[in-house]
């Protein structure tokens, strides 16, 4: 595979990473397909011009792989046993600010599904794009996050501290600093 499957595989690679999740795929069809560089991308999308998640995997843990859900174009997870251990890689793409309210509640709405389907004592991983931002600081919410989010917290932000509560999980990258140019991975028309 050439283009952008080899260059995540690559970056992989060199990173060490043997697992990520990704979004915004924009390849229809439910498959799995190799992208290079010794990893294997399981994916879903209904449209090639938007949505899509996906799991890469390094080639080794493929043979793991226990239970692949396509649960829509924005809800995804596999199910490996590693070690002895069995693990869920959920991977979601929620609605951006300014989709409809009703698609915003059907994202949540699977990926509680999703989340409530795995059994007691797995251990599950989340990747997701949630489109929202957390805020800074966490008076109130201390159980569910750090106090290193990114800007004042929105509605969107708000579903995600209100889904990591229900689930007694955390959302992670706000317990670490990160440098000013890490804190956003998107930018568009000079604005972050």
């Amino acid at each position: 595979m050439t283009g952008k499957g080899r260059e995540l595989a690559d970056v992989m690679e060199r990173r060490k990473v043997d697992i990520l999740c990704v979004q915004e795929t924009r390849w229809k069809g439910s498959k799995a397909r190799s992208i290079g560089a010794g990893f294997k991308l399981f994916y879903y999308g209904v449209d090639s011009k938007r949505n899509g998640v996906g799991v890469v995997l390094k080639e080794e843990f493929v043979r793991n792989v226990l239970e692949v859900k396509r649960v829509s174009d924005r809800v995804m997870s596999l199910k490996l046993e590693i070690e002895g251990v069995m693990l869920n890689v959920v991977s979601g793409y929620a609605p951006q600010v300014g989709c409809e309210l009703e698609e915003k509640e059907r994202f949540w709405s699977e990926l509680d599904e999703v989340m409530e389907s795995i059994p007691t004592g797995e251990r599950v991983v989340i990747g997701a794009d949630f489109n929202g931002h957390v805020g800074e600081g966490n008076t109130g919410d201390e159980e569910v996050m750090g106090k290193f989010g990114v800007k004042e917290r929105n509605l969107e932000g708000q579903m995600v501290v209100d889904f990591a509560k229900r689930m007694d999980m955390g959302v992670v990258n706000t317990y670490f600093q990160k440098r000013e140019e890490h804190r956003v991975t998107y930018k568009s028309g000079g604005r972050r």
